[in-house]
């Protein structure tokens, strides 16, 4: 049976390049996503990587790398959105696709070859990623790379020597090649203390691991680590592309621009958090019966609390109710809070489920009105209606 052909879809500085749609004056400026004083960096624009700015740097030391970098807070709603378009590209293609992460892929497009005719851009592989990065290009308005492997570990190698905007194809017969030539760094699971002790060992390029007797990488590294990376370093990877599990919880938190211990923000809050699971729950097609709140404090310990409600919802009213419950019963008073979340469990697709309506519920409640708010916001923006509770000045910032 032949390999696999797997394609691993990396967007190019995804939540960057978001922003950079809604902003183009700020294209092919430094750019950097965060907290305008606090927390670490989530995304960076390459001419800001140009100054040493990196994803899950400190904002303090990105702003002494980079200070005539432009900072926006995140927007994780309009991630997810174009997250969401840019899963339907995916799954215009093929049946099979892993979601990594909000921004990245793996497709198994081995079923979807047949028909596709090469051209002189290369395989039906490489149509079909080209079309993919033309798709998102159009559709969403920003730029992926794409790797074209007969393993997942090699195409996510090759999406990141294609980075960024580009593409790039290893076909089994290259694979050795392709890897030999790499140092250590490059390889899935090799972090900066993994690296450390392969240079002790002598080993700097993918090609010195491969040709290191496995039981001298076991006796180094372990029975199971030392083999995989063995494995590894010959392309061998038998992990599949797996589908999409049902999603199991939905939710959303928020850090707050400064620790804070005045309750009626944080109760605030809370509010916009269930207000913005509810919609996501919406969007999604899912109702969830468990409500977990979570706080973390200033000296960046944390605490869950969890309770059910009555049945299954996806209304923000509901889950607001149940959090604000959960919140009271942990009696905090003065704590200084730096990030509260909301997040529902026990979901289950609005279609297969039955929702028995309370005795005297009227016909139409508030239900209606936050899916009226959501196609609002559909059309409109985030900002087009939200509840005026939410319109203080206090609302976080982080």
């Amino acid at each position: 049976m032949p390999p696999p052909t797997i394609l691993h879809v990396d967007m190019d500085a995804f939540y960057a390049s978001v922003e950079l749609r809604r902003r183009p004056d700020l294209v092919g400026k430094p750019v950097v996503i965060g907290g305008a004083t606090r927390g670490v960096v989530l995304s960076a624009t390459y001419p800001a990587r140009a100054h040493g700015v990196s994803g899950g740097m400190p904002m303090t030391r990105a702003r002494r790398l980079c200070p005539e970098a432009v900072v926006l807070p995140p927007d994780f709603d309009a991630y997810a959105e174009t997250s969401r378009g840019i899963r339907a590209i995916f799954e215009s293609v093929t049946a099979v696709v892993e979601t990594a992460s909000i921004d990245e892929a793996f497709l198994d497009v081995s079923g979807a070859l047949h028909g596709v005719r090469g051209s002189g851009a290369g395989s039906p592989a490489v149509v079909l990623g080209e079309l993919i990065r033309a798709k998102v290009h159009d559709e969403q308005g920003i730029t992926c790379s794409v790797g074209i492997g007969p393993t997942k570990f090699v195409a996510k190698l090759a999406s990141n020597a294609a980075k960024p905007d580009g593409l790039r194809e290893v076909v089994p017969a290259d694979v050795v090649p392709f890897l030999h030539q790499l140092p250590v760094e490059a390889m899935w699971g090799v972090g900066e203390a993994t690296a450390e002790k392969l240079h002790r060992l002598g080993l700097h390029q993918v090609a010195d691991l491969a040709y290191t007797p496995k039981a001298t990488l076991q006796r180094a590294f372990g029975i199971h680590q030392g083999a995989h990376l063995h494995d590894l370093a010959w392309g061998r990877d038998p992990r599949p592309v797996i589908g999409r599990p049902p999603e199991r919880s939905v939710g959303s938190e928020e850090t707050f621009g400064r620790d804070t211990d005045d309750e009626q923000v944080v109760r605030r809050e809370l509010l916009r958090m269930a207000d913005r699971t509810a919609s996501r729950m919406r969007t999604s097609g899912v109702l969830g019966r468990t409500v977990v709140i979570t706080v973390r404090f200033a000296d960046y310990s944390q605490i869950t609390r969890s309770g059910t409600m009555r049945g299954l919802s996806d209304s923000g009213g509901e889950i607001h109710a149940q959090a604000l419950a959960l919140w009271e019963a942990l009696g905090l008073q003065r704590a200084r809070i730096r990030k509260v979340g909301v997040r529902v469990t026990g979901l289950v697709d609005r279609s297969d489920a039955h929702v028995q309506p309370e005795l005297g519920e009227p016909e139409h409640g508030w239900r209606d009105a936050e899916q009226a708010m959501d196609a609002a916001v559909a059309k409109f923006g985030p900002q087009a209606v939200r509840r005026a509770s939410l319109t203080s000045p206090k609302r976080p910032t982080g």
